[in-house]
């Protein structure tokens, strides 16, 4: 669970089981250990500093945390690079990720003066437990990014997947399961094929086997016209081709049937923002306009109010879910909430974000990286 917690700044230390004092009196460390882990790992950072210590170990699971994408604000209108960061919620600090090594060096076009009033979305998304960034805008407006570019946190390090038939510069982009989903999108130039084409990546396939399989296509092209979220809930991927409060087209496609149907009238009604969804089951959206949360009924086909309005998630742009937070992005990209929904009542806090200067494009969460940074 997510525990973001506003003193301590503690730094990474290894224990060696051998020769360190008892976790627990009366027990072997491996026991303590064994038994430790099972606690959540802010109460044992404020117990005791040999505790605070355990949590940092290859003895303790890695506990949840929270990624950041940001876009390096240089002063001027063009923007071309991005920082990749890393929020550990025992200390409250923001860890640099490394930069991804690639030839030739990434350059993520994200403003532009042409494009006073729009920005050149980055998309990114977790799967198997990994970050994945699958389109971006490059110089001269091609696409970025010819293969999908993945950041492991066991390992802590980036590593490219297979080659995209067609590289995209947006998309629709969303993952389910251990299968990562890319529909629609421009490339170099506007395809009418590529703006239906559908395409599956399993993850859990070995490396050597890692490849683009054509899907269903969409039966038409609205879905190519900016980047959208293709989100995973229960067994399905659902997204509409317009961001915001104006009127929009919904789809869902059906993974076990590869099939693309008719969103449901109540779940597009109130699709006003950011959606999320925690462990594929739990649908959220968080309304740009009233800074309301709701959560998705599919037996009734309405949305649950769960927050009735915040100032903090007015303008809501972004949002992570997991460990029964929501993360949310807001102001700009300048400002980054957390919504704990298992607190009663629920409870919100302000997180302040890496570069208070510059802007969140998304935010993540996944487990914390294993090796120090």
């Amino acid at each position: 669970m997510i525990c973001f917690l506003n003193q301590s700044t503690h730094s990474e230390t290894t224990v060696d089981p051998s020769d360190e004092p008892a976790l627990l009196p009366g027990l072997p460390n491996h026991l303590a250990q064994a038994c430790l882990s099972t606690v959540r790992p802010s109460l044992l950072s404020a117990v005791c500093r040999q505790w605070r210590r355990l949590i940092y170990t290859p003895y303790f699971p890695p506990f949840l945390s929270l990624y950041a994408i940001v876009a390096n604000n240089n002063g001027s209108h063009l923007s071309d690079s991005v920082g990749f960061f890393n929020f550990d919620p025992i200390s409250s600090k923001w860890t640099t990720l490394p930069t991804p090594t690639v030839d030739p060096p990434l350059r993520f076009l994200h403003r532009h003066p042409s494009f006073i009033s729009r920005n050149l979305t980055i998309q990114s998304l977790t799967v198997s437990s990994r970050l994945v960034l699958i389109a971006a805008t490059g110089h001269n407006f091609l696409p970025a990014l010819s293969h999908p570019l993945i950041f492991d946190p066991l390992t802590g390090e980036w590593f490219l997947g297979p080659p995209l038939s067609n590289p995209r510069r947006w998309c629709a982009a969303g993952s389910i399961g251990d299968a990562v989903y890319v529909a629609s999108g421009v490339g170099a130039h506007y395809r009418g094929d590529v703006a239906r084409m559908v395409e599956k990546w399993d993850v859990k396939r070995r490396r050597d086997e890692w490849r683009w399989e054509e899907m269903a296509a969409l039966n038409d092209g609205r879905f190519s016209r900016e980047s959208v979220e293709a989100v995973g809930y229960k067994g399905k991927l659902c997204m509409v081709n317009v961001k915001g409060n104006a009127g929009k087209e919904g789809v869902v496609y059906d993974v076990e049937e590869n099939r693309w149907e008719k969103m449901a009238a109540g779940m597009l009604s109130r699709w006003k923002g950011p959606v999320g969804v925690a462990e594929e089951k739990v649908m959220y959206v968080v309304d740009e306009e009233k800074g309301a949360v709701r959560k998705y009924d599919d037996e009734n086909d309405c949305w649950e109010e769960m927050i009735e309005g915040s100032e903090l998630l007015k303008g809501a742009e972004q949002m992570a879910v997991g460990g029964g937070k929501l993360c949310v992005v807001s102001g700009g990209g300048r400002r980054i909430t957390v919504v704990d929904m298992v607190a009663e009542p629920v409870k919100l806090w302000a997180v302040d974000p890496p570069l208070p200067e510059n802007e969140v494009i998304s935010v993540h969460i996944l487990s914390r990286p294993s090796k120090s940074l």
